[in-house]
């Protein structure tokens, strides 16, 4: 149906490559998506505990007023940790928006939820608190020293997608041992869809990502069009 409108996707200013069920490209959905560039503001801007609020958000204000212009329905961001901006964008913003895969945990009433992060270092209670999530959810975070902190956090320009798949579900296990109680996972990165059906195998519980939110976020909009 080539008369649906897009969702319109904030993106970080990085190089990384962005591989089918990234959030950056465009293959990884299955409507209509258009991206925006934020210029200046990097994964360091956004994967920070200590973010640099009024900047970050003044620049997520302006680009999505740019995709409204554009024909967006609904935005989303390419970086989870903006979840720390979903009521203010929300406020600012002239579409609905869902920032992070995190606003996924809510809605998962009844369920032990633990996270995986690209940064377990720099996720903290108000990222949780943004989202309506409770600030104690257990998490564990891609090592620093990982393959995928030197594509993803880093800025690298090359994937090594066997072995970011092998550091995910390492990450899986670390977060079900740490927390036995926990029954489902949701994967707080965007560039961590790809390795979904690795790390569901592995740990036998189902797994959510900022796809799975997307996807019933669209459909939503679109039911109320």
């Amino acid at each position: 149906m080539s008369d649906r409108k897009p969702l319109g996707i904030l993106m970080l200013d990085t190089r990384f490559p962005r591989i089918v069920g990234d959030i950056g490209n465009a293959a990884s959905f299955d409507f209509p998506v258009i991206f925006r560039r934020m210029e200046g503001i990097r994964s360091a801007d956004a994967v920070t505990s200590h973010p640099d609020r009024p900047r970050v958000l003044a620049a997520l204000k302006a680009n999505a007023e740019a995709l409204a212009a554009e024909g967006a329905i609904g935005l989303s961001t390419s970086c989870g940790f903006l979840a720390l901006y979903q009521n203010d964008l929300a406020a600012v913003s002239p579409v609905p928006v869902a920032t992070s895969a995190l606003l996924r945990i809510k809605a998962l009433k009844g369920k032990k939820v633990g996270v995986i992060t690209a940064s377990a270092r720099n996720l903290t209670p108000a990222h949780f608190a943004a989202v309506g999530a409770p600030e104690d959810t257990p998490f564990v975070g891609l090592p620093e020293d990982s393959s995928f902190a030197g594509t993803f956090l880093r800025n690298g320009l090359t994937l090594d997608r066997d072995v970011v798949e092998r550091e995910v579900v390492a990450a899986g296990r670390d977060l079900v041992a740490r927390h036995p109680g926990i029954d489902t996972v949701v994967l707080e990165c965007t560039n961590l869809p790809p390795y979904k059906n690795a790390l569901q195998a592995a740990l036998g519980l189902p797994v959510f990502d900022v796809l799975d939110l997307l996807a019933d976020f669209y459909a939503g909009l679109n039911a109320r069009r």
